[in-house]
């Protein structure tokens, strides 16, 4: 069951502007990637479904935030199918994220008053996303859109709140390009989550680039 309710939810993604996105099989190493990203200042993450096991991690993994971070959002993405949702909702998911616009996950999550994000490429699959529910409606892969393309949707629904996922860079450049166009947040995975020369994760270096990240979003609102 979700620790935060859906409006908690919507309030701590457009206030930190940042969802930092990861997927490991190893419980501890998620954990510790947990742990670095919520020092460096994130109240939001995005666990993607892609490996077997996603689901026995991601209840470890829901139970440790429910503990030690109370006040962070903790969600799955690369869900495509309602009853993966569902078993997602049940383990503890605060919201759901699809790659694609699925009506049938929408009306799961609203039964249940579960944000969902989905995946969107057209303003028709977004005003009916929002027509169905959807508060924020992910842009991906955002590389192949590009800032250019909320800025233009924007226009005629000044009202839609939108995050690019995939081909947002942890820099102030194009942070910024992304939030002028009218972004309400970003998106961010392998580029977050940085390796040291050995192939391992960087703890300390993911939360100073994290830190800097949430910085970037919380200057440039500020203006």
């Amino acid at each position: 069951m979700a620790k935060l309710s859906r409006l908690e939810v919507y309030e701590v993604m457009k206030s930190t502007g940042l969802v930092p996105l990861f997927s490991h099989t190893d419980i501890d190493v998620a954990k510790s990637l947990i742990d670095a990203c919520y020092k460096g200042g994130a109240r939001v993450l995005e666990f993607t479904a892609r490996a077997q096991n996603a689901h026995t991690v991601f209840e470890e993994m829901a139970g440790y935030v429910k503990k030690e971070y109370p006040d962070l959002a903790l969600g799955i993405g690369s869900i495509t199918d309602g009853p993966s949702a569902s078993l997602y909702i049940q383990l503890g998911a605060d919201f759901i994220v699809t790659p694609v616009f699925r009506e049938d996950i929408a009306i799961i999550c609203n039964r249940r008053k579960i944000p969902f994000f989905p995946g969107c490429g057209s303003l028709t699959e977004i005003a009916r996303a929002e027509e169905i529910g959807c508060e924020i409606v992910k842009l991906f892969p955002g590389s192949i859109y590009g800032p250019e393309f909320i800025k233009a949707i924007k226009g005629p629904q000044p009202w839609t709140s939108i995050m690019p996922t995939g081909g947002v860079e942890p820099t102030g450049e194009s942070i910024e390009q992304w939030l002028k166009a009218g972004a309400s947040c970003v998106g961010i995975g392998s580029k977050l989550m940085i390796k040291d020369s050995n192939g391992d994760f960087d703890y300390d270096e993911i939360q100073q680039v994290v830190k800097k990240c949430v910085e970037i979003i919380k200057d440039y609102k500020s203006k």
